[in-house]
């Protein structure tokens, strides 16, 4: 979304199936291990019992109809194959419709560790496990639900929401902190960073303090806003639209916070 990427995505055949390269398997293979053992004792409940009910293969990149089968069964989601970027207004109508966009690529093992554009590893390993939950799954759906009508100013505030939610979400719960979200869960260094660093803050999520914060996409969060459980998010899906937008309003004119981060670099090239 609004971002250039060198990325391409693959296209199944006329059965829906996508054939990935050894390497591209190979580049899977590794990733789902590591971080497999990485969020074992850092994940919420819910991410690991929706990883079980997935039982994503370890050997070769899943098929999105491997996948789609399981989330349908419980939860009526499915997953949709899109190009490695997609616009604002294509989201919003595809989560809407409980329809998880998965961008059909995985990053090259010069970008093993970190990559901006969300790819099929992300997608599948990050969120799917959750969108087994029916809490989850709602606020999702909802949250595509709000951003239809809203005007291009009104969906940047939106993505804050999403960001610090289904993104970056943490759960403070009597053993700890524990993550749900898809860009921590997905992110061995991220993961470590947000249940075990002494300098970051975390906040008792606030939907208009939520609203209000900046965040960059090519950093370590530095900031978390945090709910108790998952569930907690069935208070979130119960604003009507017009509520939150008039959170999205009272935002926009208070302004935003003080951003916790480094402005970022630009290079001129003369």
């Amino acid at each position: 979304m609004g971002m250039a990427t060198k990325y391409i995505s693959r296209v199944a055949d006329e059965n829906g199936h996508i054939h990935w390269s050894d390497e591209e398997n190979s580049v899977w293979q590794e990733l789902i291990t590591r971080q497999l053992k990485c969020v074992e004792d850092k994940a919420c409940d819910e991410y690991k019992f929706g990883s079980k009910l997935l039982n994503l293969p370890h050997d070769r990149i899943p098929q999105l109809a491997e996948v789609s089968k399981v989330l349908k069964e419980t939860t009526g989601w499915q997953c949709e194959p899109v190009p490695a970027l997609i616009g604002f207004g294509a989201f919003f109508k595809l989560l809407s419709e409980k329809k998880f966009p998965v961008a059909t690529f995985i990053r090259s093992r010069e970008e093993f560790d970190y990559l901006q554009e969300p790819d099929i590893f992300h997608e599948i390993f990050g969120h799917c496990p959750l969108l087994t939950n029916k809490s989850f799954a709602d606020y999702t759906e909802a949250y595509g639900k709000m951003g239809l009508n809203a005007t291009k100013e009104q969906r940047v505030f939106l993505a804050r929401l999403y960001w610090f939610t289904v993104e970056f979400g943490l759960l403070d719960t009597p053993d700890g902190f524990k993550v749900y979200g898809g860009g921590i869960l997905s992110s061995p260094s991220e993961t470590i960073h947000a249940t075990e660093s002494d300098i970051v803050e975390r906040e008792k999520l606030n939907i208009l303090d939520v609203l209000r914060t900046p965040y960059r996409i090519d950093v370590m969060q530095p900031i978390y806003y945090m709910l108790n459980k998952v569930s907690d998010l069935d208070d979130l899906r119960k604003y009507e639209v017009s509520d939150i937008m008039a959170l999205v309003e009272q935002a926009k004119a208070l302004g935003l916070h003080p951003a916790k981060f480094p402005a970022k670099e630009i290079n001129n090239v003369s």
